[in-house]
């Protein structure tokens, strides 16, 4: 297959290639929807229009070395947003909050010259109660100054100063979308959802301020001498698949809510409808608490490993499962971080899967939660990697595991702050990302990067969420705990056993195919193999597969996840070109492949 690592002379030529939506212009009225398709509310205002970023003009929420950003001016180390907004007439509740959906890396944000907080982190989201400092009747000043110097104590996934081969461009500064919401004295801040087969546990934290416009949780409430009128009651609405609705009532700390013993119109029990990857029904569920309302839902499904004939088998909702997956880096050629609207998230999920995959391993980046709302509508699973931070080394971490040596002890690595944020990180994460069904399994630390104290990491997530499994470390530097023996496999095709746990081929494939018109960079390219049509690399594809994963099925190989969704910069090795206009695979040939690994797990579970 002329298997052959592929470098050319760098350059910064690099072209500006765009998606379809960009061409035609749709990123000016993208990025419309509510950010928070689990906790939508009806009273809100993005803040879209009118930014400015070190006083010139920046579209927002594109980065500023995006085209779709317009920002036309230098991009140093310090960031200085600026905005101005008038509160909607419709804002009639007592409190307004204002919502960062992410910022890179760390966030100074004043209203009015006075200073809310800050933020520290670049990957998740973050917001202040502005109730004390917002003006009803004039127009706010929204100040955000950044500060982003890659410094390595924070996550920064595959970003690089000096970008090139599976290191890409920089991004600084508002990369997901800004908006204010109006929400009563009493509002629902946090909700957790946490399905079975039967039914949903569902978990509350109200919050009000206090006279000093702080947030106080339930705990902190408790302790004000304020009474019982914190402690009202929950009402909740179920829509059923049947068109019926269900309500039930809770305290104001959730409770269990079954659907086995709900009995419909006609007199017959009601019979719950799982989520899977071929049916992922959703229930639409409305929350209310006071004069609260919260618009959110959820999907009964579970994840688990099983053993079953003697194997042991990754499951979902009981019945094992393959996992056949791609690498999803979630880069675009025009938006970088972004696509040019949301719906190229969604087209994205449809294009693996008509190549017949079920899963997307999110690659050390979290996506705004539209990515996982398709991806729970369609049914496409995540294993969703935590963002790294602290050192690399091209040596230790990939040149020399990558010829066999993947024996590393990783107690006490790193310095105290990075394990530190990495922790705060990793279950922040957890909670922001909870509530999504298409979440099964988290990758904690990817190829040694940024790696320390596995053992307990892992027991840490477990404490977090044990509703989901873990790949402690992907690739090589195993440690005692973790939930499948996790592999990357480049350059060749082995004999692959499964010990005592699950084998789950985490990175495989990687082989690259130019498209001449849809390059990024025509001077420099980088993948594991160079292929030279769209058979040769289906070939590829379908020998790795053939010869090294389905053998290994009926014995307790649980998934492999193919290197990559899309061409990335300088590497080459995706199913798609960077703009997503090209697919370089043949589509039936890779279907038929999905079918082969669908029935050979069917078989192992029958046989």
């Amino acid at each position: 297959m002329g298997k052959r690592h592929m470098k050319r002379k760098e350059t910064n030529n690099c072209a500006q290639l765009l998606t379809e939506a960009a061409q035609k212009k749709q990123h000016l009225s993208a990025w419309q929807s509510y950010p928070r398709p689990q906790m939508k509310r009806e009273r809100y205002l993005l803040l879209k229009e009118d930014w400015t970023l070190n006083e010139r003009k920046i579209r927002v929420p594109f980065v500023p070395q995006s085209v779709l950003s317009e920002y036309v001016g230098t991009i140093g180390e310090e960031l200085t947003y600026q905005n101005t907004f008038r509160v909607p007439d419709s804002f009639t509740r007592e409190r307004i909050l204002l919502h960062f959906g992410a910022v890179d890396q760390i966030a100074e944000v004043w209203l009015n010259d006075c200073l809310l907080g800050t933020h520290e982190g670049g990957y998740l989201s973050f917001s202040f109660d502005i109730t004390a400092y917002v003006k009803k009747d004039d127009e706010n000043h929204l100040l955000v100054k950044v500060t982003d110097t890659l410094n390595r104590d924070y996550p920064y996934g595959k970003q690089c100063k000096k970008r090139g081969g599976m290191w890409y461009t920089p991004t600084s500064g508002i990369w997901q979308n800004v908006w204010i919401e109006n929400v009563p004295d009493v509002y629902v801040s946090q909700l957790k959802l946490t399905p079975d087969l039967e039914g949903v546990f569902v978990e509350l934290k109200t919050c009000q301020s206090d006279s000093k416009n702080r947030e106080i949780s339930d705990e902190m409430y408790e302790n004000t001498g304020k009474g019982n009128t914190w402690n009202q009651m929950v009402c909740v609405e179920i829509m059923l698949h049947t068109g019926e609705t269900m309500t039930r009532t809770l305290n104001s700390e959730g409770g269990y809510i079954s659907l086995t013993d709900v009995i419909c119109q006609d007199g017959t029990a009601y019979q719950p409808q799982l989520w899977t990857t071929e049916t992922p029904y959703l229930y639409q569920m409305k929350i209310h608490i006071g004069t609260d309302e919260i618009e959110t839902y959820f999907a009964l499904r579970t994840t688990d490993i099983r053993e079953i004939k003697g194997v042991r088998r990754v499951c979902l909702n009981g019945k094992p499962v393959f996992w056949h997956g791609v690498l999803d880096q979630g880069y675009y050629s025009d938006g970088i971080f972004l696509p040019a609207e949301e719906a190229e998230y969604e087209r994205d999920i449809l294009r693996m899967k008509e190549l017949g995959f079920n899963m997307l391993r999110k690659h050390i980046k979290i996506e705004p939660e539209i990515f996982y709302y398709y991806c729970d509508k369609h049914g496409m699973l995540v294993m969703q990697d935590l963002v790294n931070n602290g050192s690399y080394s091209f040596l230790r971490d990939t040149a020399l595991p990558t010829i066999g040596f993947k024996k590393r002890k990783d107690v006490g690595k790193g310095t105290q702050k990075q394990r530190e944020v990495f922790i705060a990180h990793a279950e922040e994460t957890v909670r922001q990302l909870y509530n999504h069904p298409c979440i099964v399994a988290y990758t904690i630390f990817n190829e040694g990067w940024g790696q320390f104290d596995s053992d307990k990491m892992y027991d840490k997530l477990k404490s977090w969420d044990d509703t989901r499994l873990i790949d402690t470390t992907s690739g090589w530097f195993w440690q005692k705990q973790s939930d499948f023996d996790s592999e990357h496999i480049y350059f060749k095709t082995k004999v692959l056993q499964p010990i005592t746990r699950p084998l789950f081929v985490s990175e495989c494939g990687g082989f690259s195919l130019e498209v001449a018109e849809h390059l990024y960079n025509k001077q420099k390219s980088y993948g594991y193999g160079k292929m030279e049509s769209e058979k040769e690399l289906t070939d590829a594809i379908e020998e790795v597969y053939t010869q090294m994963i389905l053998p290994a099925i009926s014995q307790g190989v649980c998934g492999g996840i193919y290197t990559q969704l899309s061409d990335v910069e300088d590497e080459i090795n995706g199913l798609y070109t960077y703009d997503r206009v090209v697919c370089k695979v043949e589509k039936n040939r890779m279907k038929q492949l999905a079918q082969k690994l669908l029935k050979a797990i069917e078989e192992a579970d029958v046989n």
